[in-house]
């Protein structure tokens, strides 16, 4: 018999992060760390909204592929830590060069590292 998570693991479109003004005002009234292959912005929300997720991936990180796959990596360490966050977040990660070549592990690593850097996890696993 399978197992249920207190909340689903899914990250939906509707908690994705789309336009301008969010970035902006993320950027301009939240916070920001270094870690890394990324650069986490991020915003504290009221307790009774919901975490949404931004991921940016400049092009001098590389070609469209190794882009996608810094984009994929970096969506799917987010999303498998989603529930661990202390207070909902409005979370911006800019990949930097150096994710080009990263595994997944070194990846949700520096990841993890920042979002405890913030203080915006629950536990450290």
């Amino acid at each position: 018999m399978p197992v249920s998570s207190p909340r689903p693991l899914a990250l939906p479109h509707s908690r994705h992060i789309k336009q301008g003004r969010d970035f902006t005002r993320i950027k301009a009234q939240g916070r920001r760390t270094v870690n890394g292959c990324l650069i986490a912005n991020w915003m504290v929300l009221a307790p009774e909204s919901v975490s949404r997720l931004a991921v940016i991936t400049p092009k001098r990180i590389g070609p469209a592929v190794v882009r996608n796959r810094a984009r994929r990596l970096l969506r799917e360490s987010y999303r498998l830590h989603q529930n661990q966050f202390l207070a909902p977040v409005d979370l911006v990660l800019v990949a930097r060069p150096s994710i080009a070549g990263k595994d997944y592990a070194q990846v949700e690593r520096d990841l993890l590292a920042a979002l405890r850097h913030a203080r915006l996890l629950k536990f450290t696993p």
